[in-house]
């Protein structure tokens, strides 16, 4: 099987390798989408996130869907032919976290492309047949493959409790940021505003139902927020993991609202105002991936209250892989989600 390396920031390399075996309780799957996430683009323009940095070469790749070729020993949930997304993530099963249903904190973790454990931007892939999700026959593997940002999405907005009739902000209008949108609008959000320095990402969201967005380069964010909500929104998202708009989430926010942390910046270290937040008494959450999220997010995507498959704007092959982080690091303003159709 063909599989893909970062082997130094910026360059990529294919080389061929035995396909994997399959162990007891695992399927194998031959992968037909690679989605390119966030987390992906700073390990190729970086070789970094926060502080995990790579130190050798490394498959990158975690939103992956795929058909099932082969089931091992003890399998009974999928057969061969199955079409399947993959939750990226599988846990100990043991520890405090995984016994209350917080297995995304889960100490032994073991998730695609977060070091040491490699990612699957490969055509096989041996994976826990029971984080293996069937999808129905009206879901695309295309769709498949964005069950995971879409997960996030799902998971940030019932950490910040959007309910009906609340206004929302959601600064950046990335992958991340219109997914945080679609699952707002699906919560019942009654006006939500997003913000972003590019203008086609900002045409998007409009079309995937903002009431409101701001250009960043071209209006005062803060000004603009309060000009439409006056004290501020009931919660604001920051989904481009960016330090200035991380910076600015204390001041977006109203008195007594919440924050939540989505995005995830190259940086581990920012400067933050918390005596806004302190002064305004702001609930400050933090998003880590999503638990108990694929099979919601797979009967939204099939019953149709969430449209996810518009927000892929560029398709490339697995040869191209190289070509496509690149398009995704240097076209950024045009790129809204690139997927690597293997």
């Amino acid at each position: 099987m063909k599989v893909v390396y970062l082997t130094e920031p910026g360059k990529m390399e294919i080389a061929d390798e035995p396909k994997p075996l399959v162990t007891p309780g695992n399927a194998l799957v031959k992968i037909e989408y690679n989605g390119i996430c966030g987390s992906d683009v700073h390990f190729f323009k970086d070789g970094r996130v926060g502080d995990c940095v790579l130190h050798d070469k490394f498959v990158l790749g975690h939103e992956v869907s795929g058909t099932v070729v082969e089931i091992g020993e003890g399998v009974t949930n999928l057969q061969v032919g199955d079409r399947v997304a993959l939750e990226p993530g599988y846990a100990c099963g043991k520890c405090e976290f995984c016994k209350t249903g917080r297995y995304n904190l889960c100490p032994e973790m073991k998730f695609f492309a977060a070091p040491p454990v490699a990612g699957a931007l490969k055509e096989y892939v041996s994976h826990p047949a029971d984080m293996c999700f069937k999808l129905p026959d009206n879901v695309s593997t295309m769709e498949g493959a964005l069950v995971e940002p879409l997960a996030v999405g799902l998971h940030a907005t019932s950490l910040g409790g959007v309910s009906l009739g609340q206004s929302v902000v959601i600064l950046g209008a990335g992958c991340i940021g219109l997914v945080t949108l679609l699952s707002a609008k699906a919560r019942g959000a009654a006006k939500v505003i997003v913000a972003d320095l590019h203008e086609k990402r900002l045409e998007f969201a409009r079309q995937m139902g903002a009431d409101e967005t701001i250009n960043a380069k071209e209006e005062d964010v803060l000004e603009r927020v309060h000009e439409l909500l006056g004290d501020g929104p009931d919660v604001v998202f920051e989904t481009a993991g960016s330090p200035v708009t991380i910076a600015q989430t204390p001041w977006v926010a109203r008195k007594g609202g919440t924050i939540v942390l989505v995005g995830m910046s190259a940086e581990s270290e920012i400067r933050y105002n918390f005596f806004q937040a302190m002064e305004k008494e702001v609930t400050i959450k933090c998003v880590f991936r999503y638990r108990n999220l694929y099979p919601v997010a797979i009967a939204a995507i099939s019953s149709g209250s969430i449209n996810v498959k518009q927000i892929v704007t560029h398709e490339f092959t697995l040869d191209e892989s190289e070509r496509a982080f690149r398009t995704v690091v240097e076209d950024a303003q045009n790129v809204v989600k690139g997927i690597i159709k293997m």
